[in-house]
């Protein structure tokens, strides 16, 4: 009898270890499957560049919304135009679901040399509308992706021309204007669907 009673108290005590822990598991907040959080969010800094209308950009310009930031230019043959396919079908989804304040698609050149201020913008209205096109002076932009820690360079072409060799993270800038968190190459709508709202959440 004794070892009878033993017995239960050990499966009835291993089965209320188990539901403490899947109720903790249960409780924990989610996490985002593929953002990295920025420990200490950072701000933007100063620099003047021109958006689509050839109005100014500066630092207030990614304060007061959610932005998705990415570096590219409109030669750019593969990774650019689906870096930014996937951002629109993001915003789409999101929209779809009633999400809550949908994030602002941007695209700043790191082209400036060939990427006017209306070829940008004629680009980036292929990817949904109210997205942020920016480009301007060469020294501006190094002076944004410096302080971002985005990396970029010309890569001469065979033909004489040349291509970018580029960073293709993709930043979130919250509604203080700080770098907050980013999305690593390969994007995934997916990812972004789970972990946006979380980040925004936390705001």
């Amino acid at each position: 009898m004794r070892l009878k009673n033993l017995i239960f108290a050990i499966v009835l005590g291993g089965a209320l270890a188990t539901g403490i822990f899947v109720a903790t598991k249960m409780n924990q907040p989610a996490e985002p499957l593929a953002a990295f959080i920025v420990p200490l969010p950072g701000e933007i800094p100063d620099f003047s560049l021109l958006d689509q209308t050839g109005s100014e950009v500066n630092a207030d310009t990614f304060r007061g919304q959610w932005d998705l930031v990415f570096f590219g230019f409109t030669n750019c043959p593969d990774i650019c135009p689906t870096t930014l396919q996937t951002l629109a079908n993001v915003r789409r989804e999101l929209a779809a679901t009633g999400t809550e304040p949908l994030p602002r698609i941007v695209l700043v050149s790191v082209d400036p040399e060939r990427d006017t201020p209306q070829l940008l913008g004629q680009y980036v209205d292929y990817f949904g509308a109210d997205n942020l096109a920016v480009t301007g002076k060469l020294e501006e932009v190094i002076k944004l992706t410096g302080g971002l820690g985005i990396y970029f360079e010309k890569a001469p072409t065979e033909d004489g021309s040349y291509g970018v060799d580029h960073s293709a993270a993709v930043l979130v800038i919250d509604p203080n204007g700080d770098f907050s968190a980013l999305f690593s190459a390969p994007h995934v709508v997916a990812n972004y669907l789970h972990d946006l709202p979380l980040i925004i959440a936390a705001q």
